[in-house]
Protein backbone atom coordinates (compact mmCIF):
# COMPACT_ATOMS: atom_id res chain seq x y z
CA UNK A 1 0.00 0.00 0.00
CA UNK A 2 1.03 3.40 -0.92
CA UNK A 3 1.72 6.26 2.57
CA UNK A 4 2.93 9.49 0.22
CA UNK A 5 0.62 12.29 -0.22
CA UNK A 6 0.82 12.49 -3.40
CA UNK A 7 0.01 8.83 -3.88
CA UNK A 8 -3.12 9.04 -2.01
CA UNK A 9 -6.48 10.87 -1.50
CA UNK A 10 -7.42 12.51 1.67
CA UNK A 11 -9.80 10.26 2.83
CA UNK A 12 -7.10 7.33 2.16
CA UNK A 13 -5.01 9.10 4.68
CA UNK A 14 -6.68 9.16 7.32
CA UNK A 15 -7.75 5.27 7.02
CA UNK A 16 -3.98 5.05 7.29
CA UNK A 17 -3.57 7.01 10.20
CA UNK A 18 -6.76 5.29 12.11
CA UNK A 19 -6.28 1.62 11.24
CA UNK A 20 -1.96 2.52 12.16
CA UNK A 21 -3.54 3.43 15.45
CA UNK A 22 -5.79 0.80 15.88
CA UNK A 23 -8.99 3.81 16.30
CA UNK A 24 -12.98 2.51 15.29
CA UNK A 25 -13.78 5.62 13.26
CA UNK A 26 -16.73 5.29 15.29
CA UNK A 27 -15.59 4.68 19.07
CA UNK A 28 -12.46 7.05 19.05
CA UNK A 29 -14.41 9.88 21.35
CA UNK A 30 -15.06 7.20 23.58
CA UNK A 31 -12.23 5.55 24.00
CA UNK A 32 -9.35 8.65 25.13
CA UNK A 33 -6.35 5.68 25.28
CA UNK A 34 -4.22 7.84 23.48
CA UNK A 35 -4.22 10.58 25.94
CA UNK A 36 -3.43 7.78 28.64
CA UNK A 37 0.14 7.95 27.04
CA UNK A 38 0.39 11.62 27.02
CA UNK A 39 0.08 12.48 23.92
CA UNK A 40 -3.43 13.98 24.03
CA UNK A 41 -5.66 13.52 20.07
CA UNK A 42 -3.74 11.11 17.89
CA UNK A 43 -5.65 12.63 15.13
CA UNK A 44 -4.20 15.77 15.78
CA UNK A 45 -0.94 15.13 15.92
CA UNK A 46 -0.92 13.39 12.27
CA UNK A 47 -3.67 15.73 11.06
CA UNK A 48 -0.95 17.42 8.76
CA UNK A 49 -0.73 14.18 7.25
CA UNK A 50 -4.28 13.96 6.66
CA UNK A 51 -4.36 17.23 5.53
CA UNK A 52 -1.59 16.54 2.86
CA UNK A 53 0.72 19.14 4.49
CA UNK A 54 3.77 17.16 6.14
CA UNK A 55 4.83 13.52 5.05
CA UNK A 56 3.59 10.43 7.30
CA UNK A 57 7.70 9.44 8.36
CA UNK A 58 8.16 12.91 9.21
CA UNK A 59 5.65 13.36 11.79
CA UNK A 60 6.82 9.69 12.87
CA UNK A 61 10.31 11.18 13.26
CA UNK A 62 8.98 14.17 15.24
CA UNK A 63 6.96 12.12 18.10
CA UNK A 64 9.87 9.52 17.90
CA UNK A 65 12.13 12.16 18.63
CA UNK A 66 10.00 14.22 21.52
CA UNK A 67 9.62 17.10 19.00
CA UNK A 68 5.70 17.58 18.23
CA UNK A 69 5.12 21.07 16.35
Amino acid sequence: MKYLIKDTTREEREEIVRRGLGCDANECENCSACGLYGAGDMLELYRPYIDGERELSEINSWFNGGIVH
